[in-house]
This record gives structure tokens, sequence and C-alpha cells, in this order.
């Protein structure tokens, strides 16, 4: 009777210990990569979407808008620059749309047209590596992270009124050698609302997925762009 006692208990303690074992491993390192790559599934289906950013790295203070309609092939980023390393400060401006093949800028006077140089991009650049799972470079590098990113969890946040869970990324990179960055990937959608990037000091925020955006340029120049036909 004791010997049938003492190896049921070793059987038990046996199942129990595998149990314990896998719930580690599973929420251990190899959770973190499950829940990126959940992120890189979610972001494959992206259609449209806005990036906000601002920077402080040394004497440079930027701001950037992105705004991406994959659907109708357009892109319009905006962006404000100044650098106090002198006296006056230097700022540059710029406004920038890109419809189906065809970009304008916007004027000092208020109006939209063909620039004198073009800068050759595209909505439909950054969307077809949002589809393939291939990093952007608008939204955070998820397929970098997974393959050479070590990741921590940390805890959960509100974001523009959207719960996500914040990660800590530690990656090689940056002026330091190491480059520490934290997203923020959204608890129901898995798709990133925020990121921050510590050796530029900046932070980028993500909304808008799968909206209908309303762009803030005069509809006529986005349909005139959009009938144009594109470069050869």
């Amino acid at each position: 009777m004791d010997n049938k006692y003492w190896l049921w208990m070793v059987v038990r303690l046996a199942v129990g210990a595998a149990i314990v074992a896998w719930a580690a491993s599973y929420l251990g390192t190899g959770s973190a990569e499950k829940e990126f790559q959940k992120t890189l599934d979610a972001m494959k289906q992206v259609h449209s979407f806005r990036v906000a950013y601002t920077a402080s790295p040394g004497t440079q203070r930027n701001e950037m808008l992105w705004e991406v309609d994959c659907t109708r092939d357009i892109l319009h980023q905006q962006r404000h620059l100044v650098d106090t390393r002198t006296d006056p400060p230097q700022d540059f401006n710029q406004n920038q749309l890109f419809v189906a093949g065809r970009e304008y800028d916007r004027q000092g006077d208020g109006t939209w047209a063909p620039p004198r140089f073009a800068g050759g991009a595209s909505a439909k650049w950054f969307c077809s590596n949002l589809s393939q799972g291939t990093d952007s470079n608008l939204l955070p590098q998820i397929a970098t992270m997974i393959k050479r990113g070590i990741l921590q969890k940390g805890d959960k946040k509100t974001v523009n009124g959207v719960r996500c869970r914040e990660w800590l990324v530690t990656m090689k990179g940056g002026f330091n050698g190491l480059e520490h960055d934290t997203v923020c990937l959204g608890l129901a959608d898995h798709l990133p609302y925020e990121m921050t990037v510590d050796w530029e000091h900046s932070r980028s925020s993500f909304s808008d997925y799968n909206s209908a955006i309303q762009f803030d340029v005069p509809e006529a120049v986005l349909q005139s762009a959009s009938s144009s036909p594109g470069p050869n």
C-alpha cells in the first residue's frame, strides 16, 4: 500500500513539474517572440494608418507626421525640423503629397504644385513591405526585433484611448552600442500604438488603423493626381 502511494505521489509530482516547465517555457522568452509574431501578422492586414513622431537628438527638434492610404495609393508627410546650433536656429518645414505616382509640394502661398526635384516616395512601397511582413520604417521594425531583439514584457497602459502592453526591446545600435526601445502592442488587435527610442529621444504614436483617413489637402489635388497617368 505504501509503495503504491509513493509511486502515485511521484507520478503526480512528475506531471506537475512537466506542466510548470511547459508554462515557464511559454511565458518566458519564447512567448515574447510569439506575441511579436502576432503583431507582424496583424500589420500585414493594415491598409491605412497615421504616424506622429517627435524627437530631440542633440541640438535638433523634429516633428513629423505621416498619413498612409494603401487603397488609394496616397502618402502625405509633414516635417518640421529645428536645429539650435546656429543663431538664429535653422528652421525647416516640408509638406508633401504623393498620389498614385504623382508628387506635390505645399508652396509658400498655400497652393500645391509638382516639386522641382521629385523625391520618389510612395504609399505603395510602404504598403508592399507591410503586406509582406517586411520592416517599412514607418511602423516599428517588428521583424528585426524578433530576429535580433531581447524582448521583455512590461506593464499595461493606455495610449490614445487604446489599451496596450509595453515591451522593452534591447538591440545593438545607437550611439552607445545598445539601443533601448519600448513598443506598446494592442491587447485586442496586437498592433503597435507607441514606440520610443532612447538614443534619439523619440516617441512615435500610431493610430487610425484601417480607417478612412481624411487628408488635410484640397480634394481637387487628390482627384487631379489620382486621375493623371503616373510616370513611365
